[in-house]
């Protein structure tokens, strides 16, 4: 007899809405999962899997052995906020003054609760392991290399990895399995604009690097438009920047902040090229001088196409409960380290309902999600790892 797990997973609904305002309610950011990650821990020892804590500072793995030999399934969730002031009003506000879930990883972590507890209560049927990691500090994108580098690739080695994202460009049942890359890489950097400051009465005697840092941050847009094959995806974003202290003074400094997205890793060696191109050719021309500095890259998250193709096929046995799109995102995640060394995918799950006014973009102060995703992606997830396990 089949197993229903989509069945099952709906039985969990009360259960994973609380278990995820809960986490809502207390947002801890990147490498300060503490609370967090006690949690995850107590509940998956309880559920009988062997638990390590502290894996690349407060990330936690636990493996849950299945009754015969197989292969080794790893699925991941990630457990960080932002530091954003949350603007709801719900009763599941966050009580953390400038901090608050507006990624979804709250779901993220709830969701991987369910999945181990579902799984756990077939544990007689898995041929193989299901090892889950529970990741700290995605939106530093340090977490995933931390992670690694304690061990979580190791012992046992995964065969494939899968994970998911909650993810309020589409509504509710949609799920986007694409083959290929899904996620983009991204790249960070710095600007900072060197120049001569002065009185804002007699700007002649200055070399202005507001100015110059206003010419030149118009002019990166041109490296997109002007420097990049047209058929291929790139952005890049200025997110901060800091100068001045008074109206009226020109200030010495100016420093701003950016990022760029792409999706083929050939490309980026042009944009941080050009970005340095750019910057330093602008600054110069008005008399100014730009040092530019790069920060930490992430690669792109590419899905194997066959467990795509698979992850497709299994999703499909709930009709038109779930809605199948392929569709690329400039969003980046860590995620793609654990995914290069085996078969994996990573899905996005629709998780917006407009209707209800659930459709806030993510990082914004007012994000939320339909908790009906909750149980909708423990029954997904549940089902595809079982099937690589050979559970019917």
């Amino acid at each position: 007899m089949a197993i229903d797990f989509m069945t099952e997973a709906q039985a969990q609904r009360d259960e994973l809405i609380e278990r995820r305002r809960d986490f809502h309610r207390h947002p801890e950011l990147a490498f300060e999962e503490h609370r967090t990650a006690g949690i995850v821990a107590d509940e998956l020892a309880a559920l009988g899997l062997e638990v390590q804590t502290g894996v690349g500072k407060t990330g936690v793995v636990g493996i849950l052995e299945g009754a015969d030999a197989g292969p080794t399934v790893l699925y991941r969730a990630d457990m960080d906020a932002l530091p954003i002031q949350e603007e709801n009003t719900t009763d599941y506000v966050s009580q953390t003054p400038g901090k608050m879930h507006a990624c979804g990883h709250d779901g993220h972590t709830a969701i991987g609760l369910g999945i181990a507890k579902l799984l756990s209560h077939h544990q007689a049927d898995l041929r193989g392991t299901v090892k889950f990691i529970f990741q700290p500090a995605e939106e530093r994108g340090r977490g995933a290399e931390f992670m690694i580098a304690d061990g979580a690739l190791e012992a046992p080695a995964p065969d494939y990895c899968l994970g998911i994202h909650l993810w309020n460009d589409l509504d509710v049942g949609a799920v986007s399995v694409v083959s290929g890359p899904t996620m983009s890489g991204a790249g960070l950097f710095e600007i900072t604009i060197s120049g001569k400051g002065g009185h804002g009465a007699m700007p002649h005697q200055t070399a202005d690097p507001i100015v110059c840092s206003a010419q030149v941050i118009v002019a990166l847009q041109s490296i997109v438009s002007r420097n990049v094959d047209p058929l291929d995806m790139v952005v890049i974003t200025i997110g901060t920047i800091q100068g001045g202290s008074a109206r009226n003074i020109i200030p010495q400094t100016v420093t701003f902040n950016g990022s760029f997205r792409l999706f083929r890793e050939a490309t980026r060696e042009l944009i941080k090229s050009r970005i340095r191109e750019v910057a330093e050719g602008v600054a110069s021309g008005m008399g100014c001088r730009a040092e530019v500095d790069f920060g930490l890259g992430i690669g792109a998250v590419v899905n194997d196409a066959e467990v795509a193709a698979r992850a497709r096929q299994v999703f499909a046995r709930f009709g038109d409960a779930v809605e199948i799109v392929e569709k690329p995102w400039m969003a980046s995640e860590d995620v793609g380290l654990f995914m290069q060394r085996n078969p994996s995918a990573y899905l996005l799950v629709g998780s917006a309902n407009q209707e209800r006014g659930l459709d806030y973009p993510h990082h914004h102060p007012r994000f939320d999600i339909d908790e009906g995703v909750l149980p909708l992606s423990v029954g997904l997830m549940s089902s595809l790892i079982a099937d690589y396990l050979g559970a019917d």
